[in-house]
């Protein structure tokens, strides 16, 4: 798709150029107080021996649960955590406590006596959605026994909102649809680095090549630069014919496509691999059969801060190393130098949003996302089913 078509394109799908009110938000409510007010919240959180261990989606939650609160209006809170349906979100609910007064509604099934004694300006979180299967199956009579809940429903849970679930795309169906504040700080970073100031600079890392492969194409017509990191690096290898070990690979094959000829993409030029003894750091032509590639190396980074030095924006998703066994040097020494940048920055996954929150460097960036799949699909089609849903619920 030629350039300007893609920007076409983004403007008409998304609003680009507009201002907030593109999207109707809580702020455009009249008379909250006394409204039973359905909040889809974003409280994913990691759990560990019962207790949060991250709250930086509790944190972004906050402004729209204080708002609704001292507007008067009664917050039934929902959300998923986990993908088991036996998990619980009442150590959420301790750890949301600490921030704001909220109570616990245990089930959905038996809220109802307990919504008809919140009092004006209280919050009640209900328990794990995903503890009724049919949340993710969009089943319609879920979607109608949520909205029996409210008067109106709000949606601020941007990292959900890539999901056709029954919380999601159902219950605007049956009731008038909002957007939470944190969703708008969302949608409005997301809409700036969609039209990014030049020199531009997006390094993807993470794993499932296939979801990403056309917002690569998309975007190697936008910015100047893509780097691509993290698991994703493994099926370029791959393509081009190198050695990968028994590194992780996406089920598709990139063999012949056009991305690996177009020269603002590029790739580690050297890695950290281990036979699960050994760790070393070589270039991508030298990782042995017996090998996983963990970690971008030394080098890359190195070339990575020059390909930053001069950036004017940053986008930026996904771990360049595999967290979870323990190789988050390079999405450290990332993050540091992104942070060091006076470009607009945007950063989201979760992986990487916990090395940098980890690090204390939050507060140097232009912004921080919740989401991770959900700014991914947001940043290729301009929109989300859920927009999609509230949107089409005003016609």
């Amino acid at each position: 798709m030629p350039m300007l078509d893609l920007l076409k394109f983004f403007k008409v799908k998304s609003g680009v150029g507009s201002n907030n009110h593109t999207l109707p938000t809580i702020q455009d409510i009249k008379g909250l107080k006394g409204k039973r007010v359905l909040l889809r919240a974003s409280l994913n959180a990691p759990v560990e021996d019962g207790k949060v261990t991250e709250t930086f989606r509790l944190e972004q939650a906050l402004e729209s649960i204080e708002f609704l609160k001292n507007a008067g209006a009664k917050v039934i809170i929902i959300g998923h955590i986990g993908r088991k349906e036996n998990e619980s979100l009442k150590p959420v609910r301790e750890a949301l406590g600490l921030l704001t007064r909220v109570e616990w509604g245990g089930e959905i099934s038996g809220a109802s006596e307990k919504l008809a004694h919140l009092e004006n300006g209280e919050a009640i979180l209900l328990e794990n959605l995903r503890q009724d299967p049919r949340e993710g199956g969009n089943d319609d009579s879920f979607a109608q026994e949520l909205a029996a809940l409210g008067d109106l429903y709000v949606n601020d849970a941007f990292s959900d909102s890539h999901r056709e679930h029954a919380s999601i795309v159902g219950v605007p169906k049956y009731l008038p649809s909002y957007f939470g504040l944190s969703f708008l700080r969302e949608y409005d970073a997301l809409l700036k680095v969609m039209e990014p100031s030049h020199p531009a600079v997006f390094i993807l890392g993470g794993a499932k090549f296939e979801t990403k492969l056309p917002l690569v194409t998309r975007y190697a017509q936008i910015y100047d630069q893509i780097f691509i990191g993290g698991a994703l690096v493994h099926d370029i290898l791959k393509a081009q014919g190198y050695e990968i070990g028994k590194s992780l690979v996406s089920p598709i094959d990139l063999t012949g496509n056009p991305i690996l000829d177009l020269e603002n993409i590029s790739v580690p030029s050297d890695v950290v691999v281990t036979d699960g003894v050994t760790r070393r750091e070589v270039g991508v032509r030298a990782v042995l059969p017996e090998e996983f590639i963990y970690d971008a190396g030394p080098k890359t980074l190195k070339e990575l801060e020059q390909l930053l030095h001069d950036a004017k924006t940053i986008l930026w998703n996904g771990p360049l190393g595999n967290f979870e066994k323990g190789f988050s040097f390079g999405t450290e020494t990332l993050a540091r130098m992104v942070a060091s940048s006076s470009a607009y920055s945007v950063v989201g996954g979760g992986d990487t949003i916990a090395a940098i929150r980890s690090l204390g460097l939050q507060g140097q960036f232009g912004f921080l996302s919740t989401a991770g799949g959900a700014m991914l699909v947001f940043l290729e089609k301009g929109t989300l089913p859920a927009i999609d849903a509230v949107l089409s619920s005003k016609k």
